[in-house]
């Protein structure tokens, strides 16, 4: 299996950590630790200790947590529209683009040999219960700017234009699609922690379920 590198905006990172051992060891470590500690606890003071670095070193890839934060969601973004990039490549009919890009979405994340440095199932654990800590704040006009959610509105825009492709006087592809996403977030952080919020925490696979769901919401509104 080849190992692959994605391209990510510059803006992200102070230097890009794909390129040095001590950069790839940062984010590998930062993706267990704030998936066991939670964005709030998890500090470069702790990575530093489990990397067996000082803080300095760890500022010189990034200015602080919330700009690493970024940095992880936005390669998760990155892989998501890789991937919907292959899967869909060769497929012709738009309903069938559409069903397996949400496939992508929805599904539960497993280790991608590709890049055997990030933890998928880990990092999609994070996207599910830390996503909005990355634009919910008050520089998120700048950060906009800057290109930080790049990765995430590629996605969307990319989903959408399948949406117009099966119907084009549809007229919020674009609302109905980052609607969906976060709901597909958010069903599953529903099902695991306020299940009295979703059917999905009754379903045997939530996740099976929560494709479902997407699906009939979608499909229900373009049609």
């Amino acid at each position: 299996m080849a190992v692959l590198q994605l391209r990510l905006n510059d803006n992200l990172f102070l230097r890009d950590p794909q390129n040095t051992e001590l950069g790839q060891r940062i984010v590998e470590h930062s993706i267990h630790m704030i998936d066991s500690l939670g964005f709030e606890a998890f500090t470069f003071k702790k990575l530093s200790l489990e990397i067996d670095s000082t803080e300095a070193s760890i500022y010189r890839y990034f200015e602080n947590k919330h700009r690493l934060l970024v940095y992880l969601i936005s390669w998760y973004w990155a892989w998501i529209d890789y991937r919907i990039e292959f899967e869909t490549h060769n497929l012709f009919d738009p309903e069938q683009k559409l069903d397996s890009a949400l496939q992508i979405i929805t599904e539960k994340k497993t280790r991608d040999d590709s890049f055997p440095d990030i933890d998928e199932e880990a990092l999609h654990r994070i996207v599910i219960s830390e996503s909005d800590k990355i634009y919910l704040t008050k520089q998120v006009d700048e950060d906009n700017k800057e290109g930080l959610f790049r990765g995430y509105k590629s996605v969307c825009k990319k989903i959408a234009k399948i949406l117009s492709e099966i119907n084009p006087d549809y007229a919020y592809p674009r609302a109905l699609i980052s609607t969906s996403l976060e709901a597909a977030s958010q069903q599953i952080f529903f099902a695991n922690h306020l299940p009295s919020l979703t059917e999905m925490s009754q379903q045997e696979n939530p996740y099976e379920e929560n494709l479902r769901f997407i699906k009939q919401t979608i499909y229900s509104a373009i049609k």
